[in-house]
């Protein structure tokens, strides 16, 4: 089988997105996202779209890109401060959310790509992060009764993914905080795409530091990235 495809646009025919589509997306604010693949999904115009992504990109970049355009339905994410538009939207009702614990988030995913359905944490419990949930109570490892929420796994019918380096197999590697949410959302979805920098041969990539197998991933879209910083800040000059 070929994975690799000629551009994002291609990638995105295959995938076929279709209204009321889970879409897992990787990245930590602007860090490690599939920002081709993004831009690509926003020229499909398909709309409503439920989008599971740590963030919301910002105004003018990453999700914000299909904010901008109202294809996103929902967001199942765990922080979207940074994003305008996003707020305008969920205060005018045009936009759903379901707010995660970041390491609930997480867990979901990895719950997702073992296969298992569901799983019981202390995270949320007495918030309303807790409500409408089914809670237990278990003993922790000293005896002492701790009540925990139950939450569900987080699975995808597409991945949209982004990583350093892939050989032709679809062997992936990371570039440091790059690698967050990415690996994770590899095995829990039906089809994963994966946007990488640079490609290499079947066997030039070291086994021991290959992050995600093969196996995981569909297609593979070479593509330069921008790679944008989410908030630029600067430690002010001073002198002596």
């Amino acid at each position: 089988m070929n994975k690799v495809l000629s551009s994002a646009n291609e990638a995105i025919r295959i995938a076929n997105p279709q209204p009321n589509d889970v879409i897992l997306l990787g990245g930590f604010g602007l860090c490690g996202i599939p920002e081709n693949l993004i831009l690509a999904l926003r020229d499909s115009g398909v709309k409503d779209l439920i989008c599971v992504s740590n963030n919301a990109g910002v105004d003018d970049w990453g999700l914000g890109l299909l904010l901008q355009t109202r294809q996103i339905k929902k967001m199942i994410s765990t922080y979207v401060g940074e994003n305008a538009i996003f707020e305008r939207q969920f205060l005018d009702g045009e936009l759903e959310i379901e707010f995660v614990p970041q390491g609930t988030f997480a867990e979901r995913l990895r719950a997702g790509g073992a296969g298992i359905p569901a799983f019981y944490t202390p995270t949320g419990v007495g918030t309303p992060i807790a409500e409408g949930k089914e809670t237990r109570i278990f003993k922790d490892q000293y005896g002492e009764e701790r009540t925990y929420v139950l939450e569900h796994w987080l699975r995808g019918k597409i991945a949209l993914i982004a990583a350093q380096v892939a050989d032709t197999y679809g062997n992936l590697i990371y570039r440091k905080t790059a690698r967050n949410f990415n690996p994770m959302m590899a095995t829990a979805a039906d089809l994963v795409i994966a946007e990488v920098e640079e490609l290499v041969e079947l066997g030039e990539l070291d086994p021991d530091k290959i992050h995600t197998p093969g196996i995981y991933v569909d297609y593979l879209v070479v593509a330069k990235r921008e790679k944008r910083i989410e908030r630029r800040t600067v430690t002010p000059k001073t002198h002596s």
